[in-house]
């Protein structure tokens, strides 16, 4: 495994100047925050260096301000409710460089929390401006990462900083790669990946890299109809992409010269309507209505799927199945996840998922904290799963 290094590898850190990039994009609506999830990862990273003495500066982004000073994107909400997580006092600053930093910086006292403002209220975040880089690392001694969600992005906060202060992986940012190592990079095999979503178009790049990756990729959700179009079945009204049916061919190609399974639907749950509780049947994917929609895999699917992460010693999971939010067209999802879970909880499965759909399909089965890792990370979860390089990890490597 690549190495990197963490936290275990500072020393003494009483009055050291610690830049932690953070990710603190938290959903907000109507000016609360709806969920912490992403403020519980960090929090950790967090205390730990404040317990060690530590002058712990809190670097983050919030939203898409493209280089101005939004005041509905500011951080200064966000610091109480950090606070709140954390159980500990969060001072904050109006800008991450310049005066207000450097005076916030200077009032710290060992074990102090300091949220500095948005970074990407300055263009030169995004651009990784080696001006702006300098400007943050003027009140660091230390950079330590543990946004691996914003690790594909070469920002200043992200890339740039590792260049200039000696830099750590943050225990958030450990957890991740360890997982996604046991994931993809040295897994046990058999590996099976399921893949869900509405689109073959949004995953073309992981679809190919996963097919000479693993064992068996199992493919759900909207993409399903797609490649099943593909092979001559009449889909129906369902959400399918016709114009990528040579795609599918080719990626079905790939697989198979790779030793790669494809496994798609053989039933599944066909409605008229896209609503909860609307009416519905169970059919083989030859016999879909003209005028009805798949919008979950069948029973007999199930069961396929389920199969095969039995077999599986290694799970990798994007994407729901179905229709999840919307019942009954979660069942499918919550089946198969609920049987991930138990054999991750028999010590038989190393399961890893990630993307925003999978955590809260994971959340709805019940099943999240019984998976060996889930990922809040994104775009940066499925670059890493499209075998792409991401700037802030390997700048990271020892």
């Amino acid at each position: 495994m690549t190495t990197f290094k963490t936290l275990d590898d500072l020393a003494d850190l009483s009055g050291k100047r610690i830049l932690l990039r953070v990710d603190l994009n938290v959903p907000v609506k109507d000016g609360k925050v709806t969920d912490t999830t992403r403020i519980e990862r960090v929090a950790p990273t967090i205390m730990e260096l404040s317990r060690k003495g530590a002058r712990v500066i809190l670097l983050a982004h919030f939203g898409r301000p493209k280089g101005e000073a939004v005041p509905s994107m500011s951080l200064g909400p966000i610091a109480g409710i950090v606070e709140n997580v954390l159980d500990h006092r969060v001072h904050f600053a109006a800008d991450c460089i310049g005066e207000a930093a450097q005076k916030a910086v200077e009032a710290m006292v060992d074990g102090d929390v300091l949220l500095l403002e948005n970074t990407r209220f300055h263009a030169g975040e995004e651009k990784n401006n080696p001006e702006f880089a300098k400007a943050l690392a003027e009140n660091g001694d230390i950079f330590v990462n543990d946004a691996f969600s914003a690790a594909h992005r070469a920002h200043a906060s992200t890339e740039g900083l590792a260049h200039l202060l000696p830099a750590f992986a943050g225990r958030t940012m450990e957890a991740e790669l360890v997982a996604l190592e046991k994931g993809l990079g040295k897994p046990a095999r058999p590996v099976v990946a399921i893949v869900g979503g509405a689109k073959v178009s949004t995953k073309i790049d992981l679809l190919q890299n996963l097919v000479k990756k693993v064992d068996a990729l199992v493919i759900g959700g909207g993409m399903a109809n797609t490649f099943l179009a593909a092979r001559g079945i009449d889909v129906g009204k369902s959400l399918c992409e016709h114009d990528l049916a040579e795609t599918a061919k080719t990626i079905e190609a790939e697989a198979s010269k790779a030793g790669c399974a494809i496994v798609l639907p053989i039933d599944g749950v066909v409605a008229r309507e896209f609503k909860a509780g609307a009416d519905n049947e169970t059919v083989d994917v030859s016999a879909i209505p003209a005028d009805a929609m798949m919008l979950d895999v069948g029973p007999k699917s199930v069961e396929a799927i389920n199969a095969w992460i039995t077999k599986a010693d290694t799970l990798v999971w994007n994407g729901p199945l179905g229709a999840f939010e919307i019942p009954p067209f979660d069942a499918a999802t919550v089946s198969a996840a609920q049987h991930a879970a138990r054999r991750t909880r028999e010590g038989l499965l190393v399961s890893v998922a990630g993307g925003g759909d999978t955590v809260s399909a994971l959340n709805h089965a019940g099943v999240a904290a019984d998976f060996t890792y889930v990922s809040t990370a994104g775009g940066a979860f499925l670059e890493w799963m499209e075998g792409k390089p991401l700037p802030g990890v390997d700048v990271l490597k020892a």
